[in-house]
């Protein structure tokens, strides 16, 4: 895999101008002034596959009986909680509405101890344990403030009323158990606030809750050490490994605090902290063997890799299989907050020399209100640096998906949905890398 420097548009080979001095600013002029004719479309997002049976045969027969018992979990699980649903649902005359969605900030994690005690802060933790699943985890995107959950009622959001006909409806079926958008270790880490302002009798269902979600979290961990978006297995994308929005690095730095049993953590028993211990470390070797390498050399990670094979795989259809800026930031700063050693070392050091030799210079990401036909790449001399949120596998150029799965080098190319409704650009590599200089400094 050979990785090229970034021009803003995808190119099969360096521009023989690549040795001037001034090419960003003639690139960037280029950028802006090319029309959409100019532009390519360069590849289509090919879907990612699912954890299967024939997958499982097709590896090698040392490893097929740890991932064929994770397959069988899973499915025991699914069961499970759509069970216990059609168990609730049998007596009931007159199904429940949906669950009200709302932020993660509905369970606030920066409050002083004491309101951990208050009548609002038990509120939401009862409302927490009551959209725990049987499997032990949590939907995402829930406002935790409303009232807890009734019987019959799904444990997730859902957008039409029409999908709690059935427990089985696939369209109503969703994120059952996910750690997506800071689901399940934010209801954790929430618990764990309220159960160490209740030591006595009172803290028991709290305790209890948490502990039951660290099971969940232990079960879901794939036996390589990755985990899926979605537990128990959901199918397409969500079964791959999800670095996407720190899903990963979050549940890792979860068990990395349930380890050292000290503060909201100091109730764990030992048993349970030996598991996430050695959870933690799975995770931690799963991250550094998926980096992506280029010509040997450590480079970036996906934001989701194949849980079988480790390759980046796609995602929604406009998020393509790629380099990605946004996930390798966070897994670098997960890596740089663990102990050194020589192969996080390496990994960290390797991903910054890619995002410093990637970045894009006098080039601008136009906010909304500037043009009327949404944002836009635009030259800028002296703007940047700037950072692609994907970058092609083959080229190191950066790449733009589309509703339709088609893929483009030109992010002015997309439709006006897509442009204005993804963050196609990111400039947080910049504060990595100035924290890595001190890092550095530091060994």
């Amino acid at each position: 895999m050979q990785s090229n420097p970034p021009t803003g548009r995808l190119a099969p080979r360096p521009h023989p101008l690549q040795q001037t001095g001034g090419l960003q600013i003639l690139l960037a002029l280029m950028l802006a002034l090319a029309t959409p004719a100019s532009a390519a479309v360069v590849g289509q997002m090919q879907p990612a596959q699912p954890l299967s049976t024939s997958r499982i045969a097709a590896l090698p027969q040392a490893e097929q009986a740890a991932w064929a018992r994770y397959l069988a979990r899973s499915s025991a699980l699914l069961a499970a909680d759509k069970a216990a649903l059609a168990a609730e649902r049998q007596t009931l005359a007159t199904l429940p509405g949906t669950a009200k969605s709302g932020p993660l900030s509905t369970m606030p994690l920066d409050r002083p101890p004491l309101w951990y005690a208050s009548a609002e802060a038990r509120a939401i933790a009862k409302h927490i344990l009551s959209f725990q699943t049987p499997a032990g985890g949590w939907g995402k995107n829930m406002d935790r403030t409303a009232p807890p959950r009734l019987p019959g009622q799904l444990w997730v959001p859902i957008d039409h009323a029409s999908a709690l006909a059935s427990a089985h409806n696939a369209a109503g079926w969703r994120y059952v158990g996910t750690i997506d958008n800071g689901a399940t270790t934010t209801e954790m880490r929430f618990l764990a606030r309220v159960q160490a302002a209740h030591p006595g009798r009172d803290g028991d269902a709290w305790r209890a809750g948490f502990l039951k979600g660290l099971d969940y979290l232990l079960a879901a961990q794939f036996p390589n050490g990755g985990w899926p978006q979605v537990f128990p297995l959901q199918g397409g994308y969500h079964d791959a490994i999800t670095f996407n929005d720190g899903a990963v690095s979050d549940v890792a730095s979860l068990l990395h605090d349930v380890a050292r049993q000290k503060g909201d953590f100091a109730f764990v028993p030992e048993t349970a902290a030996a598991a996430a211990q050695a959870a933690d470390a799975r995770a931690t070797a799963l991250i550094l063997k998926s980096q992506i390498r280029v010509n040997g050399k450590p480079a970036l990670w996906g934001q989701q890799h194949d849980a079988l094979t480790l390759q980046p795989v796609g995602a929604r259809n406009f998020e393509p299989a790629a380099f990605s800026t946004a996930e390798s930031v966070d897994l670098v700063r997960h890596l740089m907050a663990r102990d050194r050693t020589p192969e996080t070392e390496s990994a960290v050091a390797g991903a910054i020399d890619w995002l410093q030799g990637h970045a894009l210079r006098n080039v601008e990401w136009q906010p909304k209100s500037e043009d009327p036909a949404g944002r836009r790449l635009v030259a800028s001399p002296g703007a940047g640096p700037l950072w692609a949120r994907f970058y092609a596998l083959d080229s190191g150029q950066p790449i733009f998906g589309d509703r339709d799965r088609s893929i483009h080098d030109d992010v002015n190319d997309l439709s006006a949905e897509r442009r204005n409704g993804y963050n196609w650009f990111t400039a947080s590599p910049a504060k990595l890398i100035k924290a890595h200089e001190k890092w550095a400094r530091a060994k």
